[in-house]
């Protein structure tokens, strides 16, 4: 399988979801880990 450098895009949907983590770990962001999952959820490929 060949690996390719995420786009931007892609990129920067990663950073925001690592920094609302980041913020729900340290207590700052109350329901983050609802975000979190509806972001995973919409950045999930479909099922085969």
């Amino acid at each position: 399988m060949n690996l390719s450098a995420p786009t931007q895009l892609v990129f920067i949907i990663s950073l925001v979801t690592a920094v609302i983590g980041l913020l729900a770990a340290l207590g700052l962001l109350a329901l983050a880990s609802v975000w979190i999952m509806l972001i995973a959820y919409m950045c999930s490929p479909p099922a085969a």
